[in-house]
């Protein structure tokens, strides 16, 4: 590709504009922006008008364009654009999650099919460089697990809460106030957000295509007072955690918050910073760390991604070329702290393995192992807050076995 590329981008939103700012004060990038395309014709912008269109063909079917760079927050509609543009012959750079969740497959078969590249760097963590790690540097590596705080807004959340005891209203809004969380917040606080950067990552970790809806997702926002009571009794704290997991031949990944020790590493991971942890047979454990919301970590990781393109740089998807096929399963038992009010809608028989428990304040702890789809279902009861173990003994369990225990 010509080293010096012309930019088409959807969007002037908070990831847009740090695109703008970010590609503005560096030098390295040959790239310029043409026009930018947005829907709101009144909307007052920091920039010169002659740089906006609102006709997605001026874009699209403009051939000194390159680059399409989409940034807006309609997954549909994303995904109707990126498909045009490569249609079209131009490379994409996206940051929308919930698109290449619904459609990575697809997206996939695109780049093959036109032989043009779609990077989404951005998408995944924000300026933590973790696919292009997971495609290049562990390339021939037998990861058996990525994990990690994948929600920026959910991680600030959470910090305010335990570290300047805010009530989980008042970080909220705090959140909200800085950007990091949308008005409506529940892609964030209901754990769908980082479930869509947790598909992208398996695909790339193990080769393997999940739908999003298949990825079981437990969120912060039935956290009670009980529950931050007995974390910072027993020296612990809440994190949003997202995982994936290879066991024998089957792959297992689900987003729920979980008890962690204020001594583990995951426990110093604050405000809107973004964690991930990949752990290989060759490479051991590795940590990345990062910002991972706001204008200019996304914006960077977008820039990066054009970067790349001027080197014709695309993923080569390694993993799916070398994984043999492997299932996607819920069928795992996990280690889960239940809360309720008192009273016998969740009892000790319920479990499979049980641990303990306690009353106290009007609400019932109980602690057991218990089948993640268990945990999916009360996790949709009225006042039931459901978190994982500071150990959650992940075990994998036969699919006719687990019905048997979820029948019984």
């Amino acid at each position: 590709m010509k080293k010096n590329l012309k930019l088409g981008v959807f969007g002037f939103g908070c990831v847009g504009q740090g695109l703008y700012h970010v590609l503005n004060e560096t030098h390295g990038v040959k790239a310029e922006i043409k026009k930018f395309c947005v829907k709101n014709r009144n909307k007052a912008r920091i920039i010169d008008a002659s740089y906006f269109t609102y006709n997605a063909d001026d874009i699209l079917n403009d051939p000194e364009i390159d680059v399409v760079v989409e940034l807006i927050d309609d997954a549909n509609a994303a995904f109707e654009i990126v498909k045009k543009a490569v249609e079209n012959g131009k490379h994409v750079v996206t940051a929308n999650k919930k698109m290449l969740a619904e459609h990575l497959e697809e997206i996939y078969e695109l780049q093959k099919t036109y032989d043009r590249s779609i990077l989404y760097e951005g998408a995944v963590c924000g300026s933590i460089p973790i696919l292009r790690n997971l495609e290049e540097y562990y390339d021939n590596d037998l990861i058996t697990s990525i994990e990690g705080i994948f929600n920026g807004s959910t991680n600030y959340i959470l910090t305010k809460v335990f570290e300047e005891r805010k009530n989980y209203a008042e970080a909220l809004k705090a959140a909200q106030e800085l950007g990091f969380a949308e008005t409506d917040p529940s892609l964030d606080v209901k754990g769908y957000d980082p479930k869509f950067k947790l598909a992208i990552a398996i695909t790339h970790t193990f080769g393997v295509f999940v739908r999003p809806e298949n990825i079981i997702n437990i969120g912060i926002d039935k956290i009670s007072a009980t529950d931050l009571k007995y974390a910072r009794e027993n020296n612990l704290t809440i994190k949003l955690v997202a995982r994936s997991y290879k066991i024998r031949d089957e792959i297992f990944g689900f987003v729920a918050p979980q008890y962690i020790p204020t001594d583990n590493m995951l426990a110093s991971v604050r405000n809107e910073y973004n964690a991930v942890l990949v752990e290989g047979a060759f490479a051991e454990k590795q940590v990345f760390i990062g910002k991972g919301a706001g204008s200019y970590p996304t914006g960077s990781a977008v820039l990066s991604d054009i970067s790349a393109l001027t080197f014709n740089y695309r993923y080569e998807y390694k993993k799916i070329a070398q994984n043999d096929g492997l299932p996607f399963s819920n069928n795992v038992l996990v280690d889960a702290v239940v809360s309720f009010p008192q009273g016998n809608l969740i009892t000790p028989q319920d479990f499979e393995t049980f641990k303990g428990g306690y009353q106290g304040g009007g609400f019932q702890n109980l602690h057991g192992s218990v089948p993640l789809e268990k945990l999916k279902e009360w996790a949709g009861w009225d006042n039931v807050s459901v978190i994982l173990a500071p150990e959650i003994n992940l075990k994998a369990v036969p699919a006719s076995e687990l019905v048997e225990r979820l029948t019984a």
